[in-house]
């Protein structure tokens, strides 16, 4: 008799057990000055939405430099396969090689139909020049689906799984 699937081959949706406790989507507390708020959807191949699907970020502080007391937070999307995080515009981060990498959030989602949840980044458009030099967003042919879009409250970032806009992933 063949042994029970494992959680990877029986993906979810069953992200809901993880959003369960502190408001893991708020990495900075509201009205925090420099706050900003990020939402965004995450769509199928057919720009459908994906209400089940999770969505992590880690990120630098503002001084740009990981902390173990900040960086980490978790959302659930909604029945519109919208996300959304409270938190600050992190620093530059040093590459490791004398350079900088421009300001950014490593975003990554978890989704039904997903062996493995996908990477990506979201970087800021109000950084023309450090996203110019940034040597992993130079990188890509086409980096244009890795740049937030501001809004009125903040900015806007969609992850398209997979189709002609798809986002650009990165190698977990």
């Amino acid at each position: 008799m063949p042994a029970g699937q494992t959680p990877s081959q029986t993906v979810g949706p069953y992200f809901a057990l993880g959003l369960f406790g502190r408001q893991a989507n708020e990495l900075a507390a509201p009205g925090t000055p420099g706050a900003v708020h990020v939402t965004g959807r995450v769509l199928d191949g057919a720009g459908e939405p994906v209400p089940d699907a999770m969505v992590e970020v880690w990120q630098a502080g503002e001084e740009g430099r990981y902390r173990n007391d900040f960086g980490w937070g978790r959302s659930g999307c909604d029945a519109e396969g919208r996300f959304s995080f409270l938190t600050v515009k992190p620093g530059k981060v040093a590459d490791g090689s004398g350079g900088w990498q421009a300001p950014h959030l490593m975003v990554m989602v978890f989704a039904r139909g997903l062996l493995k949840p996908v990477l990506t980044r979201m970087y800021f458009p109000d950084e023309d020049v450090a996203n110019a030099e940034d040597h992993v967003l130079s990188a890509v042919v086409d980096g244009s689906s890795l740049i937030a879009r501001p809004t009125d409250g903040g900015l806007e970032f969609d992850v398209r799984l997979q189709g002609e806009d798809e986002t650009v992933f990165f190698a977990v």
